[in-house]
């Protein structure tokens, strides 16, 4: 299977390990596996799979995490099967 991959270095996601409490929640909520832990502290392994869902900056008790979250193509993918007109990505 393929690595879905977007376009490289465009991503909003940004992550301060500074600030990092170690909870783990990003690699939890994560649908691309963007984070990972080691050694105790998150770290961006997959930046360039972030699909901007804004799930890890929701979840992250530290406010680590900043991404300017938004809906991407899913709208635009959700409206065809629905057979509506809309703004794509």
């Amino acid at each position: 299977m393929s690595e879905l991959r977007y376009f490289n270095d465009v991503v909003t996601l940004e992550y301060d390990q500074e600030k990092c409490i170690s909870c783990g929640m990003c690699a939890v909520v994560c649908p691309h596996a963007v984070f990972a832990i080691e050694n105790g502290k998150a770290v961006m392994d997959n930046r360039n799979l972030c699909m901007e869902c804004g799930a890890c900056m929701r979840n992250c008790p530290a406010g680590a995490i900043s991404v300017e979250a938004g809906e991407g193509c899913v709208r635009a993918i959700i409206n065809e099967l629905l057979g509506i007109e809309g703004p794509c990505c």
